[in-house]
């Protein structure tokens, strides 16, 4: 597959499709590929999410249908389930590790970050050796013929500068996100919250299509 010259501009239920496959991929493994249900429990999770949205899903398919003729995602089937599932592609796409698709991946969910907060919020998706291993994928992701993320000018008071993806959508400025002690405090929760999410999404589908069977 030929590696495209640009980066593809998205909408923002585009990007909180591809983002939130992204993140499943590696905090749920047991539920990835995603049912159409799992996903959109995944896209409206209330933890992890910048903004919170509450998607139905038909407007996750619509999202899926576009990312799918980008060749973004892709379908699965097969198995135990008759479910059909989607995984996303943008490791196959574009040359990109699983290192840097994890700090794109928290670019998309949860809006522009600080290097520290890249470091702090990253752990299950990769798991970097320190702050200088982290600011080397950021200037590495922002350099190059097709940068993937932007620096951003430091706000007023602020030490670490930001960095934004290069995807599109619309980018939500929200000062309370700057807050490093309430972020570091609720990071574990909130991954375990995400986790509880994903289950408790696969338990209500798995529910609903025995009851079918029954009646």
């Amino acid at each position: 597959m030929d590696t495209p010259q640009t980066l593809p501009v998205l909408t923002d239920t585009e990007l909180r499709v591809l983002g939130s496959l992204m993140e499943k991929s590696k905090t749920t493994p047991d539920y990835y590929p995603m049912t159409l249900n799992g996903l959109t429990a995944a896209c409206n999770q209330k933890t992890a999410r910048r903004p919170v949205v509450d998607y139905d899903e038909n407007t996750v398919m619509l999202a899926l249908d576009t990312l799918k003729r980008k060749g973004l995602i892709s379908t699965a089937t097969g198995g135990s389930s008759r479910a059909t599932k989607y995984k996303h592609n943008f490791g196959i796409v574009f040359p990109v590790v699983p290192s840097e698709v994890a700090v794109i991946c928290l670019l998309i969910l949860r809006g522009p970050q600080t290097p520290g907060e890249i470091n702090t919020n990253s752990g299950r998706l990769y798991e970097f050796e320190d702050l200088d291993e982290v600011q080397a994928m950021l200037e590495k992701l922002a350099g190059g013929d097709m940068p993937y993320v932007l620096q951003l000018p430091k706000r007023p008071g602020q030490k670490e500068v930001r960095y934004r993806h290069l995807l599109g959508g619309t980018i939500v400025e929200d000062d309370t996100q700057d807050e490093p002690s309430r972020r570091a405090s609720t990071s574990e929760l909130e991954e375990r919250l995400s986790k509880v999410e994903s289950e408790l999404a696969e338990l209500k589908e798995a529910f609903d299509n025995l009851m079918k069977e029954l009646s």
